[in-house]
């Protein structure tokens, strides 16, 4: 969510920076970029080794509060994300949201939606181990295989902005496309990399899942049975 439909981070950041400057500290960018798709949890701890005086849950309110209020001020949309969700929409793919923002802010983003995009979240406060750890995105294939037990990881694509984002698709075993933001993303033939999902449509995405399907069929190996 944070970096790939909404272009949250900025909020983020501002958030910490004020959040870690109240407790006579200072935050580089540096150190926000090291939080960019990291679980709250995690977050937290660099912000308390920053100088943040308050427990990890406090701190975790704290800037969720503080991206809300932002949030209900503006939604920064990243550019083509509104678009590709609709044409999804339109052609009847099933689309979830797996973030490590937690659900209020998630639902924030979602309730300013035109349409029920997404059928349903998984959020950072419904897992015990945030991305990069795979976690999240099993949880979602197991969900959305309660409608349709045939569905298996190489039926679905999973878009991402963040290193730690992509780790936990790849994991997963669902076909990933990076859309790096803020930070670089490493090349790597595990996933495909575009450059903004401006001008991107349901076919590209139904290739990818295509192709995930054609390599995990020719990955099987073959139980030949013994001659009667």
């Amino acid at each position: 969510m944070d970096g790939t439909i909404v272009d949250t981070e900025r909020y983020w950041i501002a958030a910490e920076h004020a959040l870690v400057e109240a407790h006579g500290g200072t935050w580089s960018h540096e150190q926000a970029m090291q939080l960019v798709g990291q679980s709250l949890t995690f977050s937290a701890g660099i912000l308390q080794a920053a100088g943040v005086r308050l427990e990890r849950r406090e701190i975790i309110d704290t800037l969720t509060a503080e991206v809300i209020r932002s949030v209900q001020r503006a939604v920064p949309w990243r550019p083509g994300a509104r678009e590709l969700l609709d044409d999804l929409h339109r052609a009847g793919v099933r689309c979830a949201l797996v973030t490590m923002s937690e659900e209020p802010l998630a639902r924030e983003i979602v309730e300013s939606l035109p349409k029920p995009y997404f059928e349903f979240l998984v959020t950072g406060d419904t897992v015990t181990q945030g991305k990069p750890h795979p976690e999240a995105y099993l949880k979602a294939v197991e969900l959305l295989q309660e409608a349709d037990p045939d569905l298996t990881v190489d039926h679905c694509v999973a878009l991402e902005d963040s290193a730690p984002g992509v780790a936990a698709a790849v994991a997963s075993g669902v076909a990933t496309v990076a859309i790096p933001h803020i930070v670089p993303i490493p090349e790597d033939p595990r996933h495909t990399v575009w450059g903004s999902l401006a001008g991107r449509t349901v076919s590209e995405l139904e290739t990818i899942a295509a192709d995930s399907l054609a390599a995990a069929a020719g990955s099987a190996v073959p139980v030949m049975g013994s001659p009667s």
